[in-house]
């Protein structure tokens, strides 16, 4: 939550969620996301669509479950989706990324 002259804004951990999962899908060789996260990740956050957010004021932590295509270097593709939801969470909402940690559950053609 952010405060100034005029009040305070707060975005909604749904909001985070879906401008991270846009951003993941942009990733290429990324075939999707999953739901399978470990107990220990549920707990931690709340999850959507095989994202888990923990929000503390300004800053956010992600831990993304994804699918990638078969063929494709995981780690590169992994790196990829780091940046790009690092990137689009900060340049939307002005949050800081402090992690974005990437879970690979399955491959898929």
């Amino acid at each position: 939550m952010s405060e100034n002259t005029n009040g305070k804004v707060k975005i909604a951990d749904e909001v985070l969620a879906n401008i991270a999962g846009t951003a993941v899908l942009e990733a290429e060789g990324v075939a999707g996301m999953s739901n399978q996260m470990d107990f220990a990740g549920r707990l931690r956050g709340k999850t959507s669509k095989g994202i888990n957010l923990s929000v503390n004021e300004e800053e956010v932590q992600i831990t993304i479950s994804i699918v990638v295509k078969t063929g494709v270097k995981i780690q590169e593709v992994a790196l990829d989706v780091q940046q790009k939801v690092k990137n689009a969470i900060e340049t939307m909402t002005g949050f800081a990324v402090t992690e974005v940690n990437i879970q690979v559950v399955g491959l898929a053609a």
